[in-house]
Formats: structure tokens, C-alpha cells, sequence
């Protein structure tokens, strides 16, 4: 992907050739979930896949709500038959069944919660894979324009709100549903008009759950997007702690983030306001049910209608009534913020991946020719106007060809159409006499080897960063080839040598020593085709000529395309392509574009002229 000072018009491609923070992400209005259903059926889809834990769950959750049902019906039996007629012995004996009963419905209830953990956390690690999965096929342009940490918001905070809800919720819902379902039994069987009585607040409940949770919904699921845009604008000011500083921002960074902080405060107060109404409001309507019962039924009691003891288990089972009913009504926060959630994983697991037109085709095996491009124009969206336009060149195998010109000319979207990262729009590249498209994407970018000018490195040891070139590699392959890119005897003065660990992007290194290990990293990949983008511009006088050294034996054999910073570095390019807005400007070797005394003789002529200057 094209650098950022290659951008020559303003909605241009990312920066850095291995995919730009794209942090200029839109931010659309804030919408509810798109899809309530469609979301939790592919949460099902999940679930589901933990049968047996599931099955174990629901037994569990269902013995613990029949025993708990059982407590306030004996309550009642043990007044009626035993307190009222003042037998002692029968009122003891119920007392250590009531004891047997609770303790029962805890033991069972623990052991739902226990199973329901695992299989929450089996189901969470499925989606974890597979959107981790989804990342590796998504194309370089996803990544030009979502925010990189509007993607860790989601495989992390999103992600996280899923796995609690399931916890929580799902043996939650289970109980309250049973619990709901068995206290109307038990209410019907001892008297169906103080059931009817219990009944009465139902069409109140739901109709404050419902107005509730719509608007739950809509601010959890913006408090999720206020959250992503949050992170994403932390990583960026991370990443750019030293332009910050040397531009003396500081303050600017704090305001724009005490901007999104204040935003992210709003939504989440709203919501959280929201969530909260629904606690008072269901004690609310349960202190209603509360009293209805106990004066009917106290009236009805003492109009010999039904016993006292009928009564105190009605009261009993107007709290077990409402407290599944709290239950589920909280559980509508939870679930909004999970759907919220699930919906922006699955949104990422629903975009396009690269094309996979390449499935069946032929392996690039090995490239024994030329490497060609006819006609090629490209452009990174359709509104933008071409960074390319008719690019014709053949490079021979084992040429070295330079690509130089001013900032935004074209030169790595060259190399970028080249391994595929972006296809063209008009015009073909060849490999081999064959177009690219007509090979496996994967076998192409095999056959390729890139040292870019940021060199990255993995926060492993020195080995394994060289090793990632090639993963079978033998430990006497890696040292040969940092010896090649003359990077083993400064390897080997580090605390642990070959196994010393990286820091983060290898900030325990120079950057010339980074950037050889990403060069010893490409030489063990033993590719046909090199590409080194302004790979030496970054480093010192002496580092450069160390991996130019490298860089020569390298090459042999090889096909090179060169994106130079230092001219310098050129002077023995088989052929130059000067390119200059979007186009092929001149061509030729050194000698022939000086004689020529054109746009490529005067970049020699200010590069010497800064020289003598320094």
C-alpha cells in the first residue's frame, strides 16, 4: 500500500506500505442494532455447539428452581397444618426438609453457574478464532480505512460484553423462565382468584420493559461506537508519541481527547441512566403486586375463603413472581449491550475477503522470465483520479529496477499492484508471460521478498523474527542469513544473542539494526523478486553500506525493484523509471538519463548540490 507521501490528492491511499492506521474512519448517527434477530441467531449458532453443557445447565437450573418453588408452598402447609394447630414435631420436621430444599437449590444453582462459565468461555473462544481468522483474509484496503483501534475495540471490549452477557444471562434467563412458569402453577393449583389477582401488574411490566429497552438499546449500542472511537484515537497517540512531542501538540491531543472522552461520558451516562430506571420501576410494580395480595388475600382470608397459610405463600410467591420478572427486565440491558456488541464482531466477520478466484488456479512454483506491466492505471477509490495511469515496462529476470521521482508519484503503488495487495483496474501485469490474476494470490507473494523503510519486528526473540521469513528454517539457515545481511556479529553482542527478546516493534534496537533483520528476514525467504522500499533511507552512512553489500550478493539471480530515497543507491540500477505523476516521465540506465539532461539529471543535480550544502 502506497506511503502517505505518495498521496497526491486528498482521499488518497493509507499510510505505510503495510496497511495505515486509517484513522480517519467515518462516524456515521447513532443506530440501533440493525438486526436483533439475525444477531442472535448467529449467537446461537455458536452456543449451540456446546450441547452437553447447555443440556447440563438446563437440568441444573431446573432442579434448583423446583426446589426453590417448593420453599414457599411448605411455608404454607407448615402454618395451616402445623403452627396454627401448634404441633411441634411436625413443624420441626418440615423445618429440616425446608433446610434440605434451599440448601439443594444452592448446591444445583453453584453448578449451573460453574458449567455455564465453560460454556461461555468455549463459545466466546470460538468467535475469538474465528474473527481473529476473519482479520488474516480481509484485503489491505479494510484496513486502510477502519481504524486500528476501532478493530482491537472490537475483538476486545465487544467481545468482552458478549462473554459476560452469556455468563450471566443465559442460566439467568433459564431460571427466570421456569421460575415464572412454576410459580403460576403452584399460584393456580392453591387458588386461581389471588392468581388472577398476582396477574393484574403483567401488562404493566411489559409495557415498561418495553419502552425501556428501546431506549437501552440505542444508547449501549452507541456507547460501543463512542468506546471503539475512543481507542482508536488513544493507539493513534500512542504510535505518534515523538510527532506529537516535536510539534509541541500536547494540548492539542488532550482537547480533541477530552472531546471523545466527554462523548463517550454522555452516551454511556445516558445509557447507564436507562439501565438504572429499570431497577425502581420493577420494585415499583412489585410492591404493587405486594400489596394487592396481602389485602384481598387477607380479606379473603378472613372471610374464610382461603387459609392464612394460602396467603403467606402468595406473598412468598409475589416476590418469586417479580423476581424473575426483575430478572428478565435487567437482562434486556445486558442483552441490548451484547447485541450491541455481537452485531459490530459480525459486522467485521461479514466483510469481504480477497478474492478467492485464486482456489483452483496454478502455483507460482518458481518466476523464470520476465515480470511485465501493460497499460496499467489504477486509482484507490473511484473518486479519486489515478495514481497510475498506462505504466508499461518489462523487467527482465535478474534486472535491477529503480523507481524514483518526487513524493505521490506512483512508485509503491507500483510494488503494491505487484504483490496484489490491490488489483487494476485497467491494463495487465505479467509474470511470466502470464497475468497475475492466472496464478494462486498466495504462491505470487511467496515468490516476494520486501524490506520496507519501517522495519517491523514481532515482540519475540531475534530468531523467530528471522525465522518468520521462513518457518521451517533451520537454526544454521537463520545465522547464515544474518550473516549475509551482516547483521550476525551485532546480534551476537545482544544479552542472549539469537534468543534475545524484542521489544514491541524492536525498540530495544537502532533502526539500522532493525532494519537489517528485516533485510536477513527477506534473504531467508529466498525470493525471485525483491522489493526494497527506500529500505536504506533511514539509516546511516556506514549501516547502508553494509546492507548494500548484503544487497549485491542478494540480488544475483534476482529481479529488484529499488525505491530509493538516496539516489546514491541507483547508480547501478539495469534500468531507472522515473516516474512523475502517475506516470512513466523517463527511462533508461544512469549514464543514458544523464546525457539526457531531463527531470532525472536535475534530482541528480539538487541531490549533489544538499551534499555539498551539508
Amino acid at each position: 500500500m502506497p506511503n502517505s507521501k505518495e498521496r497526491s490528492q486528498p482521499a488518497g491511499p493509507p499510510p505505510g506500505f503495510h496497511g495505515g492506521p486509517g484513522r480517519h474512519m467515518p462516524r456515521g448517527p447513532v443506530v440501533k442494532a440493525k438486526n436483533t434477530k439475525e444477531t442472535l441467531q448467529r449467537l446461537w449458532h455458536y452456543l449451540r455447539k456446546q450441547k452437553a453443557g447447555l443440556i447440563a445447565v438446563t437440568i441444573f437450573t431446573t432442579i434448583s428452581a423446583v426446589l426453590m418453588l417448593m420453599g414457599p408452598y411448605l411455608i404454607g402447609i407448615s402454618i395451616d397444618k402445623y403452627i396454627i394447630p401448634r404441633n411441634y414435631n411436625g413443624l420441626l420436621w418440615l423445618c429440616l426438609v425446608l433446610l434440605f430444599v434451599y440448601i439443594g437449590s444452592s448446591a444445583f444453582s453453584w453448578l449451573q453457574m460453574h458449567v455455564m462459565a465453560s460454556v461461555s468461555q468455549n463459545t466466546v473462544r470460538e468467535m475469538r478464532r474465528d474473527l481473529f481468522d476473519k482479520l488474516q483474509k480481509l484485503p489491505i484496503p479494510y484496513f486502510d480505512k477502519t481504524a486500528h483501534g476501532e478493530l482491537m475495540s472490537r475483538t476486545t471490549n465487544d467481545m468482552d460484553t458478549v462473554s459476560n452477557t452469556l455468563n450471566q444471562s443465559m442460566a439467568q434467563f433459564i431460571n427466570s423462565v421456569l421460575t415464572l412458569v412454576g410459580v403460576v402453577i403452584f399460584m393456580l393449583v392453591m387458588d386461581v382468584w389471588l392468581t388472577i389477582v398476582s396477574m393484574v401488574v403483567i401488562p404493566l411490566v411489559l409495557l415498561i420493559t418495553k419502552n425501556i429497552a428501546k431506549f437501552t438499546r440505542k444508547f449501549f449500542s452507541s456507547q460501543q461506537k463512542e468506546l471503539g472511537s475512543l481507542n482508536g484515537y488513544i493507539e493513534e497517540t500512542v504510535s505518534g508519541q515523538k510527532v506529537i512531542k516535536v510539534y509541541r501538540r500536547e494540548e492539542k491531543a488532550l482537547e480533541e481527547f477530552r472531546e471523545k472522552n466527554l462523548a463517550l461520558r454522555d452516551v454511556a451516562k445516558k445509557a447507564q441512566i436507562f439501565a438504572g430506571v429499570m431497577g425502581p420501576s420493577m420494585n415499583f410494580v412489585n410492591n404493587l403486586s405486594f400489596g394487592l395480595i396481602a389485602g384481598i388475600g387477607g380479606w379473603m382470608a378472613l372471610k374464610g375463603i382461603v387459609t392464612i397459610g394460602i396467603v403467606v405463600a402468595f406473598l412468598n410467591y409475589s416476590r418469586q413472581f417479580s423476581r424473575p420478572i426483575n430478572e428478565l427486565a435487567n437482562q434486556f440491558n445486558l442483552l441490548q449491550a451484547a447485541i450491541a456488541g455481537a452485531e459490530r464482531i459480525f459486522e467485521v466477520m461479514d466483510e469481504v475477503e480477497e478474492d478467492k478466484e485464486g482456489e483452483n488456479l496454478p502455483l507460482l512454483q518458481h518466476i523464470n522470465h520476465s515480470i511485465s506491466f501493460e497499460n496499467v492505471s489504477f486509482s484507490y477509490s473511484k473518486d479519486d483520479r489515478a495514481v497510475l495511469k498506462n505504466i508499461s515496462f518489462t523487467a527482465e529476470k535478474g534486472q535491477n529496477i529503480a523507481l524514483v521521482g518526487p513524493t505521490g508519484a506512483g512508485k509503491t503503488t507500483i510494488v503494491n499492484l505487484l504483490t496484489r495487495f490491490y488489483d487494476i483496474e485497467e491494463g495487465r501485469i505479467k509474470v511470466d508471460g502470464t497475468d497475475i490474476k492466472m496464478w494462486d494470490r498466495n504462491s505470487l507473494r511467496k515468490r516476494i521478498g520486501i524490506v520496507l523503510q519501517d522495519a517491523f519486528l514481532f515482540s519475540s526473540s531475534v530468531m523467530e523474527n528471522i525465522r518468520y521469513g521462513r518457518l521451517d528454517a533451520t537454526v544454521e539457515e537463520v545465522v547464515d542469513a544474518a550473516k549475509m545481511a551482516n547483521a550476525d556479529s551485532f546480534i551476537r553482542r545482544l544479552p542472549e544473542g539469537y534468543q534475545s527478546k524484542l521489544s514491541a516493534d524492536g525498540g530495544n534496537l537502532s533502526q539500522g539494526q532493525r532494519q537489517l533483520i528485516t533485510i536477513a528476514r527477506a534473504i531467508l525467504a529466498d525470493p525471485d523478486i525483491l522489493i526494497l522500499d527506500e529500505a536504506t533511507s533511514s539509516i546511516d552512512t556506514r549501516t547502508e553500506r553494509q546492507i548494500q553489500e548484503a544487497m549485491k550478493t542478494l540480488m544475483v539471480g534476482r529481479t529488484s525493484f529499488v525505491i530509493a530515497h538516496r539516489l546514491s543507491t541507483i547508480r547501478e540500477a539495469d534500468m531507472i523509471l522515473v516516474i512523475k505523476d502517475g506516470e512513466i516521465f523517463e527511462r533508461g540506465n544512469h549514464d543514458e538519463l544523464m546525457e539526457q539532461k531531463g527531470f532525472y539529471y536535475e534530482l541528480q543535480m539538487n541531490a549533489a548540490t544538499a551534499q555539498k550544502a551539508v
